[in-house]
């Protein structure tokens, strides 16, 4: 399950929240489901953030309330793995969130784009994801910036990982638990822990 959220600012405990999510569950790199709309948290959207995302304030004011949509959006989730780019940021906002309704996220772990392209694809300018996707020849389908246009390029960065370790280690699928365990270690120790890992389960 690939998530994506737009925010008011950086940080759930400085007060901000999100404005968009989109959740795209995927299935052997293929999207078969999605879950996105804009947010109405009753906040205001600060000008810099309208600037970057195009979220404007009357957008918000008529999108779902926070309340209707984080049961829904945990419904969906469900016990999948999560995973995003610099995803420690969306996880934040998905247990502020809940949190602020009473609820608890029941995702089975948690994946970060970002870390394992800089594990796994060392040399990169930037490791932005507008810039990484430019740099592997992923288009964006609409604006950046925006939490669905953002969450589909993380697909196509996930499946582009997935197939460079396929052709590195010469497997035939990666498990998500395995790049779960990747972004949890030193990228010093991934070269031998793939090779330890990927060697056994042939």
């Amino acid at each position: 399950m690939i998530l994506d959220f737009e925010t008011t600012g950086l940080s759930p405990d400085a007060g901000d929240r999100i404005t968009e999510v989109a959740a795209l569950r995927m299935v052997d790199g293929v999207i078969t489901e999605r879950f996105v709309t804009l947010v109405n948290c009753g906040t205001r959207i600060p000008s810099h953030i309208t600037a970057l995302t195009g979220i404007n304030q009357r957008m918000v004011d008529g999108a779902p309330s926070v309340k209707q949509v984080m049961p829904q959006l945990l419904d969906f989730i469900g016990e999948d793995a999560l995973a995003a780019h610099n995803a420690s940021f969306d996880a934040r906002f998905l247990l502020a969130e809940s949190g602020r309704q009473g609820l608890s996220p029941r995702h089975g772990g948690l994946i970060c784009s970002l870390k394992l392209a800089r594990r796994l694809l060392p040399g990169r300018p930037s490791y932005k994801l507008g810039e990484l996707a430019r740099s592997l020849n992923i288009r964006f389908n609409g604006a950046a910036h925006r939490a669905e246009a953002d969450a589909e390029v993380t697909v196509h960065l996930l499946s582009h990982i997935g197939e460079h370790l396929c052709r590195t280690y010469a497997c035939s699928s990666i498990a998500p638990s395995l790049l779960e365990a990747v972004t949890r270690k030193s990228a010093n120790k991934v070269p031998d822990f793939l090779s330890h890992r990927l060697a056994a389960a042939h």
